[in-house]
Order: structure tokens, then C-alpha cells, then sequence
């Protein structure tokens, strides 16, 4: 029998975490254990842990800082809740059209990161950082200008101002800087689970194939790479890509959980925010990306009831927990208690 290497029990474990969290949660909800405003965080909290998860494939497996990931997030959102309201005469089941909605969400943000990466990721470093902040802003500039209506006709779209000239029979879709209202809350916690368990999935396989050997490659040392016959471009091109995708399905997930959506809430302050998940989960750590996306969502509402002081505490707890875990000595306490460790080593 083939023996697990360290990699796949680690997979394997952070499966289970996501799995056993998910099956507590469902009988705390069912036996009403559960506080509605923790109810009502439970699919936000999925669609942040696919964002940080995403984010940690560009920052933690690639090597480059993004900073317009909500950029993704905002395509994949608009156009995934676009084509749930199209469907939603054609298509009365919600799990379909839900289902399809975060294809189109995820088709629509891949293809928003192959235009912006072809010139993006010839770039490195800080360059790439401030282009991806431009990207995430003119994204959010286009959606609070864009009209979107629907009638008998077809699609209706224009910038600026409303000249779509939809029929007394259809439907405005966007409403510029007004976003999408009327939405059907279709998004449910099983979906939020299934996508982040896809988006698990997606990465680890990724990182443990050839293609994600290359990406390593290139974040550890790009000259090298590259004097060994590694695509830089196509490397980059891929991993960028495929963590567009999933954020685009993640802003769909979350678009589709509230009545309305508008552009602002996609903002840099978001991408910044799903950073924060990333740099203090660990890079490259999917399941501390996971928990600090769970906890940091979460501790606001906690401390709601500090009222003016919770962001206070809010910023002081992440400060502590950046000591902490770049801390050698907490480090390697934590590295004792993982399976297989040997609390000490027997000198050669």
C-alpha cells in the first residue's frame, strides 16, 4: 500500500476540519442551537473562505501580490446574479439556477483574469500590486455605470445613464450605482460548503501536479525556472486564473444570499480585507486561510456589543495574532503538536 506523503495527509486533514465544521454546524442549525445572526453568516463566511483560498493560490503558491481580487469577486457576483435573474422563469428550480449562476460567475471572472493578465503578469512585485489595485477599481467604476435591462427583445445594455429603452414588460437588472435589487436569496450553507470543498479540491490537485511544481518553482526563484525551460507566462497565466474563477464563483455565492448588491461593496477595502485572511492564515496555508476567513468574519458581530470599540479590539486582536504567529517560539510549539512530529531529535 502506497504511503501518504506529508503533503496528502495534510489535504486530507484540512478535508476533514471543513467536513466535521460543517456537520457541527448543521445540527446546531437544526436543533435551533444556532443564533440567527450566526444563521445569517454562515454563507458570507463560505464565500470569504473560497476568496481567501483563492487569494492564497496568487499569493501563497505564485509568489504575487494581488490587490483587485474583489475586482474578481464584483465580475463574478454581477454576472452570476445576472443570468440567475435571466433563468429565473426558464429555470423555477433554485439549486439549478444556482448551480449555473456560479458556472457563468466562474467562466465570466476566468476570463476577466486572462484579459487582465496578459499584460499584468509581465509585471513583478509592486508593480503588479498597484495594477491589480487599478483593475479592482475600474471594475467597480464600470458595474456602478452600467445599465442592464431585460425584455422579450433580449439584453439591453448601456453606460453612464439608463438608454437601454427596456419594454414596459421587462426588467432592469442593473441600475448603476442603485446595483441589483429584487434579488432571490437562493444561496444556502450546503452550497457554500459544496463550493468550498470544489475550491479545496481545485487548488490541492493544482499544487500537486507537474503544472503546480512549476508555479512553485517560479515563486521560489524565477531565473531558475526559467533557464530550465518553465513558461513563465503560461505558469502564472494559469494559477491566475484559476483563482479568478473561484472568486467569481464566490462573489456569486455571496451576491445571491441578499435582496440587494451594489458595486461599492466590492471595493479595495474588500481585497485588503481578504489579504488580511490570507497573510494571517500563512501563505500557502489553505486551512489557515480558512480559519482566519471563519473567525475574522465573525469577531465584528462578536463584538458588536463593545458598539464604538469593537473595531478597536477588533485591530488589536489581529496585531496579537500577527505577533503570534510569526513568533518562532509559538511556531515551533504548534509544529510539535502536528501528526507525526517527534517532540525531539536524536543528534546524528
Amino acid at each position: 500500500m502506497k504511503k501518504l506523503t506529508k503533503t496528502s495527509r495534510r489535504n486530507y486533514l484540512t478535508y476533514l476540519i471543513v467536513i466535521a465544521a460543517f456537520v457541527i454546524l448543521q445540527i446546531l442549525r437544526t436543533t435551533g442551537a444556532m443564533s440567527s445572526s450566526l444563521k445569517g453568516m454562515l454563507v458570507p463566511i463560505c464565500a470569504y473562505m473560497v476568496m481567501a483560498a483563492s487569494l492564497n493560490l496568487t499569493v501563497g503558491i505564485l509568489g504575487e501580490l494581488s490587490l483587485g481580487h474583489a475586482g474578481f469577486m464584483s465580475v463574478g457576483a454581477f454576472t452570476g446574479t445576472t443570468v440567475a435573474i435571466a433563468l429565473q422563469d426558464a429555470v423555477p428550480a433554485a439549486p439549478l439556477r444556482l448551480f449555473l449562476a456560479l458556472i457563468a460567475a466562474a467562466v465570466g471572472a476566468a476570463l476577466a483574469g486572462f484579459l487582465i493578465g496578459i499584460p499584468v503578469l509581465r509585471l513583478n512585485g509592486d508593480y503588479l500590486a498597484i495594477v491589480t489595485l487599478a483593475f479592482g477599481e475600474i471594475i467597480k467604476a464600470i458595474f456602478n455605470n452600467l445599465y442592464l435591462g431585460l425584455d422579450s427583445r433580449g439584453l439591453h445594455v448601456s453606460l453612464l445613464a439608463d438608454t437601454t429603452n427596456t419594454a414596459p414588460d421587462g426588467k432592469m437588472i442593473i441600475q448603476g450605482p442603485m446595483g441589483i435589487g429584487g434579488i432571490q436569496k437562493i444561496s444556502t450553507f450546503t452550497a457554500g460548503f459544496l463550493l468550498v470543498m470544489i475550491s479545496l479540491i481545485v487548488i490541492f490537485h493544482l499544487t500537486g501536479s507537474r503544472a503546480g511544481r512549476a508555479i512553485m518553482a517560479i515563486r521560489d526563484n524565477r531565473i531558475a525556472a526559467e533557464s530550465v525551460g518553465v513558461n513563465i507566462t503560461k505558469y502564472k497565466m494559469m494559477a491566475f486564473v484559476t483563482s479568478a474563477a473561484l472568486a467569481g464563483s464566490a462573489g456569486a455565492l455571496f451576491a445571491m444570499n441578499y435582496s440587494t448588491i451594489v458595486a461599492n461593496k466590492f471595493d479595495f477595502n474588500t481585497s485588503i480585507l481578504v489579504l488580511v485572511f490570507v497573510v494571517l492564515g500563512g501563505l500557502g496555508n489553505m486551512l489557515g486561510s480558512l480559519v482566519a476567513a471563519a473567525a475574522l468574519t465573525i469577531l465584528p458581530e462578536a463584538l458588536r456589543q463593545f458598539a464604538d470599540y469593537r473595531m478597536l479590539v477588533y485591530a488589536i486582536v489581529l496585531i496579537l495574532v500577527m505577533l503570534a504567529t510569526n513568533n518562532p517560539t509559538i511556531k515551533a510549539f504548534f509544529g510539535r503538536l502536528k501528526p507525526g512530529s517527534r517532540s525531539g531529535k536524536e543528534a546524528a
